[in-house]
């Protein structure tokens, strides 16, 4: 492992750990930022309605948000808010959502991904994964993508 190239991932419940982890203060950390803590971190469909990142949310490093616009489970409007929020306090924090697509839309199971919405929110996903965290950990891809 190399120290200054961890990301963290995180799917649903475990999102809003990740998220959690990505505040400053962060838990355990002093003085968190991208060479202290986590240079990154990809959130999966998080319900972005837990109280420790209610009002300020300010992550010290750059966290991207993926989720289905059919997301039974938790909403995506409430995350589209957490980032317009953050960003407006200077976090680096990106919403993707994808149209149609449901909570767990990357279970590889034949359930969610005979939907249509879902195989293509999983593909985009994978790739996306593979540049955000890339291009995060300096592992990779140059640039961010969140478009």
């Amino acid at each position: 492992m190399v120290a200054d190239r961890v990301g963290l991932q995180g799917w649903s419940n475990g999102a809003m750990t990740a998220l959690v982890a990505m505040s400053d203060p962060a838990p355990g950390i002093r003085d968190p930022t991208p060479a202290s803590g986590f240079r990154a971190a990809l959130v999966l469909y998080p319900g972005c309605g837990m109280e420790r990142v209610e009002g300020r949310y300010v992550p010290y490093a750059v966290v991207l948000v993926l989720l289905g616009s059919a997301d039974e489970e938790v909403s995506p409007i409430v995350c589209e808010r957490l980032a317009t929020r953050s960003r407006a306090a200077g976090g680096p924090l990106e919403v993707v959502v994808y149209p149609g697509a449901q909570h767990d839309f990357d279970d590889p199971g034949r359930t969610r991904q005979s939907v249509e919405a879902n195989r293509r929110a999983t593909e985009d996903a994978m790739a996306r994964a593979e540049r955000f965290l890339g291009a995060s950990t300096g592992q990779g891809a140059s640039k961010f993508d969140a478009d």
